[in-house]
């Protein structure tokens, strides 16, 4: 039986996953969030689009109210906490939206899972793993927060993850997303970082996907380069991509109605055809 509410619990792989459900009956749509975030990151979407969609936000393990368990976390670890969260809310199948290092879970699972989607919305994220210099810089970024503590990390992350615009004019989701960091325990985000730099490249993959796809990311992104979110929409067969203006690598938060605006017209696409293809609206 579906339990409609905020907050509600599910025991996944051994940890306890805090999730959203919220919204009509219809084919779910799962907001994944992005590293060192938690689930209050889709609010602006949950609140937007709640009426017309069933809709379902989830803390990644060791994040927001999820427990972290005892297993070594890894990419593929947290795509199968996604799956098996299905299984317990007996989702069949969803249209599925990651973030970032969401995107990254989302490709692990469609890889492995691919009956499991209906449609896959890839946001601020790309298909690569790191490279050896990326690899270095997460461990020595380990190191710093082990000896140092969240604070000084907090302030330098959130300078790169937002763009000028957002952090001269918009400091509200600022500061609530280095109050997130804050909260966060350091030993998941030291043992998520090393997931990141351990995680394997989904690009190959990519010419498989045969699911509508929708590729949104920020104009001034300063984490990933333009050029590996043209190589999505590019290899992803019959993807659309939309680049948003007047925003960085939470595109989402940054410039939420025009977010919003194009979730929608992607979900609203996929009841009107009923088929897995979209049409390519890319903005330069």
């Amino acid at each position: 039986m579906r339990y409609i509410g905020e907050n509600s619990q599910a025991k996944v792989n051994e940890v306890i996953l805090c999730y959203d459900d919220l919204g009509k009956e219809s084919i779910p749509v799962i907001f994944i969030h992005g590293f060192p975030f938690d689930k209050s990151m889709w609010q602006p979407q949950m609140d937007f689009l709640k009426t017309t969609h069933r809709l379902i936000s989830y803390d990644i393990r060791g994040f927001g109210k999820s427990t972290a368990g005892n297993e070594k976390i890894s990419i593929t670890l947290l795509a199968d906490d996604l799956v098996q969260l299905m299984d317990v809310l007996m989702i069949p199948k969803a249209v599925v939206c990651g973030l970032s290092m969401g995107g990254y879970i989302l490709l692990n699972a469609l890889n492995r899972y691919p009956e499991r989607f209906e449609a896959i919305i890839l946001a601020d994220t790309q298909c690569i793993d790191d490279t050896p210099e990326g690899k270095e810089k997460r461990h020595t970024t380990i190191e710093q927060i082990q000896t140092l503590g969240l604070k000084e990390f907090a302030e330098v992350y959130v300078k790169n993850i937002f763009c000028e615009q957002t952090l001269q004019t918009n400091y509200e989701p600022v500061m609530e997303i280095k109050s997130t960091i804050l909260s966060t325990s350091p030993e998941t985000i030291t043992n998520t970082l090393l997931a990141l730099a351990e995680r394997y490249e989904m690009c190959s993959s990519l010419p498989e996907i045969s699911v509508p796809a929708l590729v949104l990311y920020g104009m001034e992104d300063k984490l990933i380069p333009l050029a590996q979110y043209e190589y999505l929409f590019n290899t992803i067969k019959g993807a659309t991509s939309y680049c948003i203006a007047d925003a960085g690598h939470l595109s989402n938060l940054e410039q939420p109605k025009e977010f919003n605006h194009q979730v929608l017209n992607f979900l609203n696409g996929l009841h009107l055809t009923g088929k897995n293809k979209s049409k390519s609206i890319l903005q330069e």
